[in-house]
């Protein structure tokens, strides 16, 4: 099933790599942005109504896009193995971006010292702040964290419990991935203090995104060939509110050596000068190749369940041999 694995992989990241993300009047994920929507109004008058109904949302909601992925995979499979390998490759295709991570923030670097305007508007396809009182070097700051914190969100989130459970069940893959970008997608929509019925998502997420951002932070060191960016992070890591999010971000701002902030709300190494549109560029090559790193990373993750499963098997025949001659 490691041949497999890779082969889905292998399918997803080539689709990625050549087509990027798909429209969004035909991606899955604003199709349930949609439904995400609808569900986000004022069903109680108090905010504990609203937290009580959103538990109910965060616990149900990215269950649809679960079962429908496995779904998929497990039709395509009943018709042949190998058209359930192509379902469970798209769906992890739909669930990761890389390569419009990666495009996007080059596009903010680079505006930034020829079109302020256009660095000012594209960015907001990245950060969620205000960028219209931002500096270039600021804005380029926010291109790079969120470039760090996608890696985590847009990657390693849905591509950790996918490659580790493909070597068992393509359906459950999948599901899980669809599962994973549910939790996010809540999250990013409804994870405001301002908003009582996402408190449970974004508590849900918090901790679904726990080992995901501290994997991307380890790849971001690694694909810096400095793995003392970790220990130096640390500083900083638990400055963002979020309590995941500081991990890659920070990891990266050690390990290009440049401050990373938000105004009035967290400063990553202040002690160093704001990115230039060169450590911006630098910034696109480390997070491309940390994308790298941790699809490395989770194979290895994904051979051990593998051999731990074979192990599994050949122990379960032997007992089952012997308790059959046993008189």
């Amino acid at each position: 099933m490691i041949v497999v694995t890779l082969a889905v992989l292998g399918l997803a990241f080539s689709l990625d790599l050549l087509i990027g993300e798909p429209p969004t009047a035909a991606h899955p994920v604003a199709w349930f942005g949609r439904l995400v929507g609808a569900l986000d109004r004022d069903w109680h008058d108090d905010d504990r109504g609203q937290r009580l109904v959103g538990v109910g949302i965060a616990l149900v909601t990215p269950l649809v896009p679960a079962g429908a992925a496995a779904g998929i995979v497990l039709v395509a499979s009943a018709g042949h193995g190998t058209a359930g390998a192509i379902a469970a490759g798209v769906v992890l295709f739909l669930t990761i971006s890389l390569r419009s991570l990666l495009d996007l923030t080059e596009t903010v670097v680079a505006a930034t010292e020829t079109d302020l305007e256009t660095a000012r508007e594209e960015v907001r396809g990245l950060v969620g702040r205000d960028a219209a009182s931002l500096s270039p070097a600021e804005i380029r700051s926010a291109a790079i964290e969120s470039a760090g914190e996608n890696l985590a969100d847009g990657l390693v989130a849905t591509l950790l419990p996918f490659t580790v459970l493909a070597p068992l069940s393509l359906p459950a893959a999948a599901a899980a991935a669809a599962w994973v970008k549910g939790v996010n997608t809540l999250d990013s929509m409804l994870g405001y203090p301002s908003k009582p019925i996402g408190t449970a998502s974004a508590r849900l997420d918090d901790v679904v995104m726990w080992l995901p951002a501290r994997l991307a932070a380890v790849a971001i060191a690694v694909a810096a060939a400095d793995p003392l960016a970790l220990g130096r992070a640390r500083e900083w890591a638990r400055d963002p509110p979020s309590p995941n999010s500081g991990w890659p971000m920070a990891t990266l701002a050690c390990a290009l050596d440049v401050r990373l902030t938000k105004p009035g709300v967290y400063d990553l190494a202040p002690d160093r000068d704001l990115p230039t549109v060169a450590d911006g560029e630098r910034a696109v090559r480390l997070v491309g190749l940390a994308g790298v790193v941790a699809i490395a990373i989770t194979l290895l993750f994904a051979t051990a369940v593998a051999i731990g499963q074979e192990r599994f098997s050949l122990v379960r025949y032997a007992v089952m041999t012997a308790l059959e001659v046993t008189p």
